[in-house]
Parts: C-alpha cells; sequence; structure tokens
C-alpha cells in the first residue's frame, strides 16, 4: 500500500517553519507503507531557498515559479506529480500542522467503508501565546464539538487523510476561494462520507492579532458564500442530515452575534474543560470574537455582490 503525502507551501511562508514541518512528518508512524512526502514550493523569486533546504532532509520538492490556483492548483499539480506514484491515500497537511505521531494510522482505519473518502482528527491550538490565540482555542474546543456532531463534515484545509482514487476523480476547484469547503460539499452531495477520528488530533497555528483573525474570517465567508451555487446539487442528495448541516453553515453562522448571549455560561464550560482560571481571559475575547466575525461575514457579503474577490493575506508564524 502507499502513502503520499502533499503539503502546499505559499510564497510567504518561512523557512524554519518548513524545517519544523517536514521534521514533524517524517517522525510520524506510517505503519509499513511505502510513502512519498511531496512539498509544493510557490517561489518567490531567484533568492528563494527553500526548495534546496527542504530537499537536505531526503523529500520531494515540487517548484511552481506562479501561484495559479493557489493551494487548490498546488494540490491539483501534486496530484499530476504522484501519478507514477499511484499511491493509495493521501495526506494534506499546511505547512503550520503537527499532527500526532499516530494521526496516519488511525486516520487511515477509519476508511474502510466504500463510500468513505476522507477522515480527520480534532484540531488544536499550537501557539496559545497571547489574548487572541487563547480566544481561537476556546472557540477550536466548539467547532470539533459540532465537528463531530455535524452531518456536513468539512476539515479545514482537507487536512486529513483521503483515499487518492477520488481526489484525483474529483480534484480541486482552483477558482474556489476555499476549495476545501468546495471539495466537501461535492463529496457529501455525490453521497461520499467524511469521517471524524478522535482517537489522535493534529495541531495548527491561530491568527495572533485580531486583524488577521478577521483576514482569514472573511474569506472564510466569502469562500461560504460562493458556495451557494451548489446549492440544487445538494438539494437533490437524500442525505437530509447532511442538507441540514449545509444550510444551516451557510445561514446561521453569517450571524455570529446571536452567540452574545450564551457567553453567560461560558466560563463555567471553560473551567470545566480546561481546569484553569487564567482560560477566563478566553471570555470576552470570545465577545470581540463575535464582533469581529460579523463585521467579517457582512464585509465578505458585501464583496461578493460586488463581485469584488477577497485577498489571500499572510498570517504570522511562531
Amino acid at each position: 500500500m502507499k502513502l503520499a503525502v502533499i503539503v502546499p507551501v505559499a510564497p510567504f511562508e518561512p523557512e524554519d517553519v518548513l524545517v519544523q514541518s517536514v521534521k514533524c512528518l517524517k517522525s510520524l508512524d506510517y505503519d509499513g507503507y511505502k510513502v512519498k512526502i511531496l512539498y509544493v514550493v510557490d517561489r518567490y523569486g531567484n533568492k528563494d531557498t527553500r526548495a534546496k533546504k527542504l530537499k537536505e532532509f531526503g523529500v520531494h520538492v515540487l517548484e511552481r515559479n506562479n501561484t495559479r490556483g493557489k493551494r487548490a492548483g498546488a494540490i491539483n499539480d501534486a496530484l499530476d506529480y504522484l501519478k507514477s506514484f499511484n499511491p493509495d491515500f493521501i495526506a494534506i497537511f499546511d505547512v503550520d500542522s503537527r499532527p500526532e505521531r499516530n494521526f496516519i494510522v488511525e486516520n487511515i482505519k477509519m476508511l474502510k467503508d466504500e463510500k468513505a473518502y476522507i477522515s480527520s482528527s480534532p484540531r488544536k491550538i499550537s501557539n496559545v501565546i497571547n489574548f487572541v490565540s487563547t480566544t481561537v482555542e476556546v472557540e477550536y474546543h466548539l467547532l470539533n464539538y459540532l465537528l463531530k456532531k455535524n452531518g456536513y463534515k468539512q476539515f479545514n484545509g482537507l487536512i486529513g487523510v483521503l483515499k487518492a482514487k477520488y481526489l484525483y476523480r474529483y480534484r480541486l476547484n482552483e477558482n474556489a476561494i476555499t476549495e476545501d469547503a468546495d471539495f466537501s460539499t461535492r463529496m457529501h452531495a455525490y453521497g461520499y462520507k467524511a469521517y471524524y477520528c478522535d482517537s489522535s488530533c493534529v495541531y495548527e497555528q491561530s491568527p495572533l492579532s485580531w486583524r488577521e483573525l478577521y483576514n482569514q474570517r472573511k474569506r472564510w465567508y466569502y469562500g461560504g458564500l460562493q458556495l451557494w451555487k451548489y446549492r440544487k446539487l445538494v438539494g437533490s442528495c437524500r442525505n437530509k442530515k447532511f442538507k441540514y448541516s449545509w444550510y444551516t453553515a451557510l445561514t446561521l453562522t453569517y450571524f455570529p452575534v446571536l452567540m452574545l448571549p450564551f457567553l453567560v455560561v461560558s466560563p463555567f464550560i471553560i473551567l470545566a474543560k480546561f481546569r484553569n482560571v487564567k482560560k477566563l481571559i478566553a471570555v470576552p475575547g470570545l465577545a470581540i470574537h463575535s464582533l469581529i466575525l460579523q463585521v467579517s461575514a457582512f464585509s465578505a457579503l458585501l464583496n461578493f455582490l460586488r463581485k469584488k474577490d477577497v485577498k489571500w493575506t499572510a498570517t504570522r508564524r511562531v
């Protein structure tokens, strides 16, 4: 059995973060699979030495001299590069992804169902160092709970393990702002299944400022608006739980201020979950968080109506 690991690398990602990424991925348990790790590097110019540095670790590197299709284009190009390898499974990570050592093995176990196309695990924040990231850490616990119960399991970035045959068959939409949500919508609507594996987890980095959070979520909201073009496809799907979750995700989440009244119980939930009084700083953070998300949702809607794209901005790494 063969497994390919794909990591798309944007021009603004720093070299030291890539080094930590490759060290982490090479240390995972691959349970005897024949593995090929591929970094797809979008170069920022002639002085870009990141590809050379990655090759020192014995991984494969595909360099692109443009950013065609952004992350979706990088993954599609990786699929073409890997055709001769003919993998059975493909794991996708971002440069800040730090999966636990058993992530690959545990998620492959979840893909026994013929209709299963992806399996992934809870997300956790690795850079909890300030007010913003502490708030996002608390938010992620809610998102993980909803992801586990939801009929529309949309794993951010498609971070997880996928069956290669389905990824090759349907590929990623390079015109979608959020290619992960686009792919997930199509797969669920076609009757395929996504699985949530809670016997492992993957760490990733949170935005460290409210401005970065605003930019990130505005892009997510804009991508969600693009998904309405699939409403007829979703409507024809027989999976009622998926349809309910999909419509809810594309309506109620655009009004995060509706969550503000529920913040009165958040201190008790936070203390029960973290057992750390210092985490209560997230209570006022969640109020600010809700307001910022509301502004980003309206801003994304305004851009969408004006047919004005949302720019992909860099996120600081630590």
